[in-house]
């Protein structure tokens, strides 16, 4: 219990951020399809091209911030700017009149995702002792998950109050997002005696990433490979949608995925801080493993809510870990370019991911889809336990 009373308090107020973001995001993103079919007349390919360029946005942003909090050797500037950038665009969705501004508002929301996500997970690390790591990345990770339940159980809530207004809707949410900004603001402090500003670079240099160790690249090679098999969160909902339930209760399944990734989240952490990494990479692997062959095989909304359960939790499991390994690997000074490589290359994988996913559920389903993301599960399994094997010292590469 005395590890858990010296977490920062500035991880505390990073996860509280995390948590109204999450909320004010997932509010809008819940709603979107039907508001671009309903509202705006938009096809059905306007959705996944929308989705598709955001992604792939934040994707490409992420390294180039994490590099340039490397090289000015502060943090905070770029969190500030990446959440006020998502804060101050949400207005542009409830006054949105055609499928492009959506598409504007959309890059511009993910941009400012990109923006502040590696800064944000680097300053995590920067304040956060090694051996409390687990547990510092456990809480951010389950205050956003929160959000991700809150999100959609409040815009369902406010639409039946306001009989589907989805600009109403839209407007409200908002608010969350603008409170993040103020927290953010007034209450995450950057240490003014940062030791990362000893290491301030004046241009970027290619072979910086020569310092990256092998371990920090293996972790990124098993991440990727995992990244691959988890498709994106949109077939859990064509899954839903397969067995009959109604289109108006499917972001339940949201709900499900995030609440289970909300609880477990810090548990895992502070486990994985207490009984070493691998272990648990492991277990996430062997989760996620699950979770595919059920939503794979079930043909019922209870099998489905089961799915999706256990994928919410190897993402508890998982997600973590992750940023806790690489604070753990990496040389302080390329921790921001190393958070951004690492959103990069499991960004690009995710849209792969969903465009293999997207013509495996064409051509067989449910059945195909998740059937082959559990193939690939076990394949990121094996590559976890040949790697452990060849090395001569028994130690977890991120041990």
């Amino acid at each position: 219990m005395g590890a858990q009373h010296n977490l920062p308090r500035n991880v505390a107020a990073l996860g509280v951020v995390s948590l109204l973001m999450g909320i004010s995001s997932t509010m809008v993103l819940s709603l979107l399809p039907g508001f671009l079919v309903q509202v705006l007349g938009a096809s059905a390919l306007w959705v996944g091209t929308i989705e598709g360029t955001a992604e792939s946005t934040a994707s490409v942003t992420k390294i180039l911030s994490g590099a340039m909090s490397d090289w000015i050797g502060r943090r905070k500037p770029l969190v500030v700017l990446g959440y006020g950038l998502s804060a101050f665009v949400k207005l542009a969705f409830p006054l949105a009149q055609a499928a492009p501004h959506v598409l504007i508002a959309r890059v511009i929301d993910r941009i400012g995702k990109g923006v502040r996500d590696a800064p944000r997970d680097a300053f995590v690390a920067d304040i956060t002792e090694r051996g409390m790591r687990g547990m510092g990345f456990g809480l951010r990770h389950a205050l956003f998950s929160l959000g991700a339940v809150l999100g959609p159980l409040t815009a369902i809530g406010l639409m039946t109050l306001t009989g589907d207004n989805f600009r109403a809707v839209y407007w409200a949410a908002t608010l969350p997002g603008f409170l993040a900004l103020a927290v953010l603001v007034w209450r995450v402090g950057e240490p003014p005696s940062n030791s990362l500003a000893q290491h301030r670079k004046t241009r970027f240099e290619f072979r910086a990433l020569r310092q990256l160790p092998q371990q920090y690249w293996h972790i990124v090679a098993f991440a990727s490979v995992i990244s691959l098999a988890r498709f994106g969160q949109v077939f859990l909902l064509l899954k839903a949608v397969s067995v009959g339930v109604d289109a108006a209760w499917v972001p339940l399944v949201l709900v499900a995925v995030n609440s289970a990734y909300a609880t477990t989240s810090l548990p895992f952490g502070i486990l994985a801080d207490r009984l070493g990494r691998r272990l648990l990479l492991g277990i996430g692997a062997l989760t996620l493993f699950a979770a595919e062959v059920a939503l794979a095989f079930s043909g019922t909304l209870s099998g489905t809510l089961v799915g999706a359960v256990l994928w919410g939790l190897q993402m508890g499991v998982m997600q973590a870990l992750f940023g806790a390994i690489i604070a753990d690997t990496v040389p302080e000074e390329l921790r921001g370019t190393a958070f951004g490589l690492f959103d990069l290359a499991t960004g690009v994988v995710v849209l792969i991911a969903s465009v293999l996913a997207g013509a495996l559920w064409v051509a067989g389903g449910a059945l195909l889809t998740f059937g082959t993301g559990a193939v690939l599960s076990v394949v990121a399994l094996m590559i976890l336990i040949i790697r452990h094997r060849r090395r001569a010292n028994p130690a977890s590469v991120a041990d």
